[in-house]
């Protein structure tokens, strides 16, 4: 049986720099600045709490509170470099809210750069979460990996191919594969006491959200933002 309300905050992670496209989490896709998606999927869920971007730019700082965000301050540039952790940005959030006196059940982080997010999403990952909340810590949205199976996948060894995964299996066709998964960054969704103990999203008791194949996108480089801007350009005339 699920327990009464939780409040849960969806942060959002955008720092400023970005080296393989300048300004990433502001650039125009689909007619909005890109971390504007997140934003505008978090406040039209009906289970989150608080929806706040953790940023070091005054610029996206801004541009969030545009589209309804909240970024009551700016991340410390000690964790906003580009080898600082995720993890150090949702504590320091959690940290400065308990400082102002809030607390919050679970953090749903939504990362910017997966805007292909569903109206749904945010809130059915909640509700794995609820569904029996004694026994789930965490809920990760994962798409199936289809051309890239690790079992399909070779290494270079003294300039030969070999299998990076060895497998008992003979495997003639990509259909035989075992189903596999990888997470992308639709919803991390973890309760606030377990990602203070583990500092981590994928804690023992982590249950899977399955997104379609359309989502499978993390904008990383300009090769993922053409697919992301023709996906969306795609479901729009839909």
């Amino acid at each position: 049986m699920a327990p009464p309300k939780k409040k849960i905050l969806a942060l959002i992670p955008a720092r400023g720099g970005s080296k393989g496209i300048p300004k990433k989490n502001i650039i125009d896709v689909g007619g909005l600045p890109l971390i504007a998606h997140s934003v505008k999927s978090a406040k039209k869920s009906k289970l989150i709490s608080k929806v706040v971007v953790s940023t070091d730019s005054e610029e996206i700082a801004k541009i969030a509170k545009k589209y309804g965000a909240e970024a009551p301050f700016l991340r410390p540039k000690n964790i906003a470099g580009d080898h600082s952790s995720t993890i150090d940005a949702v504590l320091h959030a959690l940290d400065w809210f308990e400082s102002h006196g809030e607390e919050f059940h679970a953090v749903a982080l939504l990362e910017p750069t997966s805007p292909l997010r569903k109206d749904s999403d945010i809130d059915n990952a909640v509700k794995i979460l609820l569904k029996d909340y004694n026994k789930t810590d965490a809920v990760v949205s994962v798409g199936e990996v289809h051309l890239e199976h690790p079992l399909a996948m070779k290494v270079v060894e003294k300039n030969y191919l070999r299998p990076f995964l060895s497998s008992d299996k003979k495997i003639h066709q990509r259909q035989q594969l075992s189903k596999v998964y990888f997470p992308y960054g639709v919803i991390y969704l973890c309760k606030t006491s377990v990602l203070k103990r583990q500092k981590t999203f994928y804690p023992k008791r982590v249950m899977p959200y399955f997104i379609e194949r359309w989502q499978n996108y993390e904008i990383d480089d300009i090769f993922d933002l053409i697919c992301v801007r023709t996906i969306m350009q795609a479901m729009y005339k839909k």
